[in-house]
């Protein structure tokens, strides 16, 4: 397990216990980072705190990532919190179900939006806010998630699958922006895993039984791969790595047929 005693960190995404997100915070915690985890309403923030309390003295914000002013707020709430932040874990994502659901052609003006703002340009708000308080700490590294659905076509996937792509462009221009302040942005391209976003796109179980068929490893990844994926890009161990997006597929993104 990577180290990372004494920094900071702030997760974006916890929904469940089955969020990547929140299996990324309990590597992190485990690695003895001391953490601040957001959630983006009162339907969430039960179940967020319920978790966090199974953290050493972590701490709880509100934070809808589509609003600047409470972005805003939460980095200032960090800052008197902590004097600083070490790195980022961006897990938000959403899409209106009609997006997911309706041919692809059908995607709405408004849906689009929202998936595009959600999605990606949150990775963008938050970072802009957050790189005060990473340069107190003489840099960071920022870790967002995405999925294949950013390169090839995914049945359902839709309009995700465009809001990944601009996720991953925005990652290497972050990375390009934010170098000369030692702030490192990479992502991690995770295989399908059950997740309360996985939910929403109908015909989910045939894409983890494609995987399973044809995936060198012939298996699924589990949350904990990805975990101890996100502990390395997080870790002095990456130190030399940016604007990556880290396959964590079982391989499966390497086969043509």
């Amino acid at each position: 397990m990577s180290d990372l005693s004494g920094k900071y960190g702030l997760v974006v995404g916890v929904a469940n216990k089955r969020s990547i997100s929140w299996a990324v915070a309990r590597a992190a915690a485990s690695a003895g980072a001391r953490l601040v985890l957001t959630y983006p309403s009162e339907r969430l923030e039960e179940n967020v705190r319920e978790l966090a309390a199974t953290l050493e003295q972590p701490l709880v914000f509100p934070c809808d990532v589509t609003s600047d002013d409470q972005i805003e707020r939460l980095a200032g709430e960090i800052n008197a919190s902590t004097g600083g932040l070490d790195f980022l874990v961006h897990g938000a994502a959403f899409a209106l179900q009609a997006e997911l659901s309706n041919p692809f052609v059908q995607t709405s003006r408004e849906g689009f939006r929202i998936a595009l703002d959600v999605s990606a340009y949150s990775l963008i708000g938050l970072t802009r806010a957050i790189v005060p308080l990473m340069e107190l700490r003489g840099g960071g590294t920022v870790l967002t998630l995405t999925f294949l659905g950013s390169e090839r076509v995914f049945t359902n996937y839709n309009v995700m699958g465009v809001a990944k792509a601009a996720l991953e462009t925005s990652v290497r221009y972050l990375a390009s922006d934010l170098g000369p302040q030692k702030i490192r942005v990479n992502a991690i391209s995770a295989g399908p895993i059950k997740t309360l976003a996985a939910s929403g796109i109908s015909g989910f179980s045939s894409i983890l039984q494609v995987y399973r068929d044809k995936a060198p490893l012939r298996r699924n990844v589990e949350l904990g791969e990805i975990a101890d994926a996100a502990m390395f890009l997080l870790s002095d161990a990456s130190r030399g790595i940016t604007g990556e997006i880290l396959m964590v597929d079982g391989g499966y993104n390497i086969i043509g047929v």
